[in-house]
C-alpha cells in the first residue's frame, strides 16, 4: 500500500503541474482528495493492514495528503496571479488614446423660446403666473365673457371630462383666477405660459396639444397705446429690430376692442412673397383692451380699472422664427430635428 500511495502521489503532483486551469486544478483536488477521490480509496483499504503497519502507512498517506494539498495550494495561487495579470493587460487604458465625445442634451427648443419670452416680459414688469391644465368650465368660459350656448365656445373645441371639467382650451383661466385672488383691490401685470388643448385633427399647422402664453395688464389708465408699445417691443426682441407691426380690427368675446397683430415678413421684407401670401405681413396673435364685463365679473370696477390682454401660440412664433414648416417635428422627440436648435 505504502507504494500505491507514492505512485498516486507522483501522478496527482505530474497533473497538477500540467494543469493551468483554475477549473481543471479544482477538479483534480476533488479526484485524488475529495470523498469519493483516489486517496481515500487507498485509505479504506488500511482496516486489512496489520497493527504494525498501520502507523507506517498512516504517516505515509499523510505526507501524501499533505504534499498534494500544497501543490495544489501553490498552483492556485499561480494560477490566480496570471489570471489577474491577463485582465489587467485585457483591460488595460491606452489613455494616450483620443477620447470619446460625451453627448450632451439641450433643451428643447420651446422651452428656450418661451424662456425667452418670459425673460422679454419678466423685463417689462410682467410677472409669470401658472394654473391648472383641468379647469371648470366657469373659469374656462363664463369668467372670460363666455356663457353657456355662446356661438364663440365653438371657436375652440374642447375635451370634456364631465359637464364641468376639462382640459382647458386657452391658459386665460389663469388670467381669471389672478384677478379673483386680487379682488379687485390692485393692479394685475401678468403672462401666463403653458400647454392647451383642443379637439383638432393634427396636421402640418395644427395639434390637439400646443403651448400658449397670454398676457394681462390691468391698472388705472392702461391705454391701447400701452398695448402697442409692449407688442411692439415684443416683436423687434424676438424677430429682431427690423419688424414692424400693425394691428387690424378683429372679435374676442373678452376684449372690447380686439385686434390681431401683423408682423412684417422677415423673408420679402413687407415687399410680398410666398411666405406671407403676397401680403407682405404674418398674423402673430389676439389682443385687444380687457372687456367691461370681464372685469366686473372679477371684482374690477370698469369705470375706474381697465387693461389689456393678448395671446401668443410659441409654436406658431417658433415656426415663423425658425423657419419650421411642421408644427408636429416639436412633439416627435426626433434628436436629429430638435438637436438643431440646441444653440439658437
Amino acid at each position: 500500500m505504502k507504494e500505491q500511495l507514492e505512485s498516486l502521489q507522483n501522478e496527482a503532483l505530474d497533473s497538477i503541474s500540467k494543469t493551468q486551469d483554475l477549473k481543471k486544478l479544482q477538479e483534480i483536488k476533488v479526484s485524488f482528495l475529495g470523498k469519493k477521490g483516489s486517496l481515500t480509496s487507498v485509505l479504506r483499504g488500511m482496516g486489512k493492514l496489520s497493527k504494525e503497519e498501520r502507523p507506517i502507512v498512516g504517516e505515509v498517506a499523510n505526507r501524501v495528503r499533505s504534499s498534494i494539498t500544497a501543490a495544489i495550494e501553490q498552483k492556485n495561487e499561480e494560477l490566480e496571479a496570471k489570471a489577474i495579470e491577463k485582465q489587467l493587460e485585457d483591460e488595460a487604458i491606452d489613455v494616450t488614446l483620443p477620447g470619446r465625445p460625451v453627448q450632451v442634451g439641450g433643451k428643447h427648443v420651446l422651452t428656450k423660446l418661451i424662456e425667452e419670452i418670459e425673460d422679454l416680459f419678466i423685463g417689462m414688469g410682467f410677472e409669470v403666473q401658472e394654473g391648472p391644465e383641468v379647469e371648470t368650465d366657469f373659469f374656462n368660459f363664463e369668467a372670460l365673457n363666455l356663457p353657456p350656448n355662446h356661438p364663440a365656445r365653438d371657436m375652440q373645441d374642447t375635451f370634456y371630462i364631465t359637464n364641468e371639467l376639462l382640459l382647458r382650451t386657452h391658459t386665460s383661466p389663469v388670467q381669471a383666477r389672478t384677478m379673483r385672488e386680487y379682488k379687485g383691490k390692485k393692479p394685475v401685470k401678468m403672462i401666463c405660459p403653458g400647454k392647451v388643448y383642443r379637439r383638432d385633427n393634427d396636421d402640418a399647422t395644427h395639434s390637439h396639444q400646443f403651448t400658449q402664453i397670454e398676457g394681462l395688464y390691468i391698472d388705472r389708465n392702461v391705454r391701447m397705446s400701452d398695448l402697442k408699445g409692449v407688442l411692439n417691443n415684443f416683436a423687434k426682441k424676438i424677430f429682431g429690430q427690423d419688424r414692424e407691426i400693425r394691428l387690424r380690427p378683429s372679435f374676442f368675446p373678452f376684449t372690447e376692442p380686439s385686434v390681431e397683430m401683423d408682423i412684417s415678413c422677415k423673408i420679402c421684407g413687407g415687399k410680398g412673397c410666398s411666405v406671407c401670401k403676397k401680403s407682405g405681413w404674418i398674423e402673430i396673435l389676439g389682443a385687444g383692451m380687457v372687456h367691461p364685463k370681464v372685469l366686473e365679473m372679477a371684482g374690477y370696477d370698469s369705470k375706474e380699472f381697465s387693461g389689456f390682454a393678448f395671446g401668443m401660440g410659441p409654436d406658431r412664433i417658433a415656426m415663423l422664427k425658425y423657419g419650421i414648416d411642421d408644427i408636429r417635428q416639436f412633439y416627435v422627440n426626433d434628436t436629429r430635428f430638435l438637436k438643431q436648435y440646441h444653440n439658437a
